[in-house]
């Protein structure tokens, strides 16, 4: 792993190209470009299009030339490269193959053969609505992981101290705290479709890529409990946290890429300003 002097801010922005870039995300990557200039750090882009099924290189072409037309610069990225490279996560399978391994090899991780549906009849909790639902632990007893060489054809989940609270100060929100086994369960790092999960993704993309702190969304405080976990697991430095506002449009709905006409690209080709989009940004109202 490449290495940096002590005090060295890196920041990110971390778009999944899975549709063109909207207001909220466009606010939080507004607030993470701001902290990285004021802190003379270096700020990088990394494209999470770890999905083939939803990712498109139309989004991909998109959100470049949205973010740097709303005047969002960075030092590295896909489309610039640099010493951490490469900057796109289809291209990253090496180095989460090496994290699976560490897991396995650690005990911390184990495979699980059950279906969505054994999941959805499983579930006894509410869960958030875009949050993975706690696991009831039909496999968690399994300790066969060694055998298997390769990830491929289940799904690999880790196994979380049940009972103990993470918590962790967030730079914009205060303390957090997440209870394992209450507020999240066993969560899936490897997919059984061979690819790897978007926790482990992260969590070995922000290390690698020497990420010193995180801004992002509100909603993945709780990923950010489990990150913490994997992060300890794999010997990895913890970032700083900061996690912004959500926001909602007009209606009170929380925005999101199924909102076409709150993205930025249908503004631009409505006719509206950078200076106009930038206002509209600022005004929204937090969700």
């Amino acid at each position: 792993m490449n290495s940096n002097p002590p005090n060295t801010y890196r920041g990110r922005l971390a778009p999944s190209p899975t549709g063109y870039l909207h207001l909220g995300h466009a606010r939080t990557f507004l607030i993470a470009a701001q902290r990285a200039r004021q802190r003379n750090g270096t700020l990088i882009l990394r494209n999470e299009d770890l999905d083939p099924q939803r990712c498109r290189r139309q989004f991909v072409d998109g959100l470049l030339e949205d973010l740097r037309w709303l005047g969002i610069e960075w030092q590295e990225g896909p489309d610039c490269g640099g010493r951490y490279g490469p900057y796109s996560q289809s291209e990253r399978r090496d180095f989460y193959l090496s994290a699976w391994r560490r897991l396995r090899d650690g005990g911390w991780i184990y495979p699980c053969a059950c279906s969505r549906k054994d999941l959805v009849s499983a579930a006894s909790a509410p869960n958030d609505a875009d949050d993975e639902p706690i696991y009831p632990g039909t496999c968690r007893s399994r300790n066969d992981a060694n055998q298997y060489l390769e990830p491929r054809g289940v799904n690999w989940r880790f196994r979380v101290p049940a009972g103990e609270a993470i918590g962790f100060d967030d730079l914009q929100l205060g303390r957090q705290t997440f209870v394992a086994g209450k507020d999240f369960g066993d969560f899936v790092v490897w997919r059984r479709d061979d690819i790897a999960a978007y926790q482990l993704a992260v969590v070995a993309d922000d290390a690698e890529m020497q990420i010193t702190e995180v801004v992002r969304g509100a909603d993945l405080l709780k990923s950010t409990a489990r990150q913490i976990l994997l992060g300890r697991a794999l010997a990895y430095a913890t970032p700083a946290y900061y996690h912004c506002d959500l926001v909602c449009d007009e209606t009170g709905q929380r925005m999101a890429k199924r909102h076409a006409s709150a993205s930025v690209r249908y503004l631009r080709e409505t006719g509206r300003t950078r200076e106009e989009v930038l206002q509209q940004i600022a005004q929204l109202a937090k969700f």
